[in-house]
């Protein structure tokens, strides 16, 4: 792959350094995980936003944070973005992978407070869906958009500024292949980073059953316009966890108890994704000069 001008890198990463304060809602409002488009209401996230123009904070919402980079000097080299995490299905939508993402980001869900402290944290990006029963406005899954439309443009900016990005997705344990009286919490990997899958199989098995999305074709991560793909390498890391796995990671299952009923399991599995991007993040192999 031919350089990049580090300056245009950087320019890019430091489009919006800021942080959303949409609040969680309660309810729990979780659907059935859909891997592809054939249920999808709305084509794109324009799609989405233009149809529910006035309804974010309400039936939807977008966090991200992106760390500030500071270029000012023109002897000195200063790092850009290596990895962001991503979670295009949260909320009530996929329900775990908001709260995921922060932790892998490195930070408590429930107040935004350092989950791994004098560890790195890393930018990240969520979709989020808000909808209650009690609002008579349809599943969380009509929000579902699939990720090869993504199109928002903080996220796809974010992923084409980042050298690598995990993404966080939620499947069924049948999608993911357990058949009947096997355990069903498991996480497929997935994504075009053949070096990243395999760090990740390496730490993630450590602890938890791992499955490789060259199997299943609909978990596989593997379209070059999914977002974790659109990184300044072209390739990046995927993730579909069951929902009995996201389930184990939290003590209440509401949108509002998530967040702070997070247990050991979870930082475990936070834990062990740090680690695989810790070890991508020293190869020679993901650098652009």
């Amino acid at each position: 792959m031919s350089p990049i001008n580090r300056r245009t890198v950087l320019t890019a990463a430091l489009g919006a350094a800021a942080i959303s304060s949409t609040p969680l809602v309660t309810g729990m409002g979780a659907t059935l995980a859909h891997a592809t488009s054939d249920k999808d209401v709305y084509d794109t996230n324009t799609d989405l936003y233009k149809k529910l123009s006035g309804q974010e904070g309400i039936q939807f919402a977008r966090r991200y944070r992106r760390h500030e980079l500071l270029d000012n000097e023109r002897g000195e080299r200063h790092p850009y973005h290596r990895t962001t995490i991503m979670a295009l299905h949260g909320g009530g939508i996929e329900k775990g992978t908001s709260e995921l993402c922060l932790g892998i980001a490195g930070y408590w869900p429930h107040n935004l407070e350092a989950l791994f402290p004098g560890e790195p944290v890393y930018d990240y990006w969520m979709f989020e869906g808000l909808r209650l029963p009690s609002m008579n406005l349809g599943s969380n899954r009509d929000l579902h958009v699939t990720a090869k439309h993504c199109d928002d443009h903080v996220a796809l900016s974010m992923a084409a500024s980042s050298l690598n990005v995990l993404s966080l997705h939620g499947c069924t344990a049948e999608q993911a292949g357990v058949r009947s009286g096997q355990d069903p919490k498991v996480v497929v990997v997935g994504g075009l980073n053949a070096a990243f899958k395999k760090l990740l199989h390496e730490e993630l098995g450590k602890h938890f059953k791992t499955v490789d999305g060259d199997d299943f074709p609909d978990l596989a991560g593997v379209n070059p316009a999914n977002p974790c793909n659109r990184t300044m390498l072209g390739k990046g890391g995927q993730l579909e966890l069951s929902t009995e796995l996201r389930a184990s990671f939290f003590d209440k299952d509401t949108m509002d108890g998530r967040p702070g009923s997070t247990n050991d399991e979870f930082k475990k599995f936070a834990g062990a994704c740090r680690k695989a991007i810790a070890r991508l993040e020293t190869r020679s192999d993901q650098v652009i000069l």
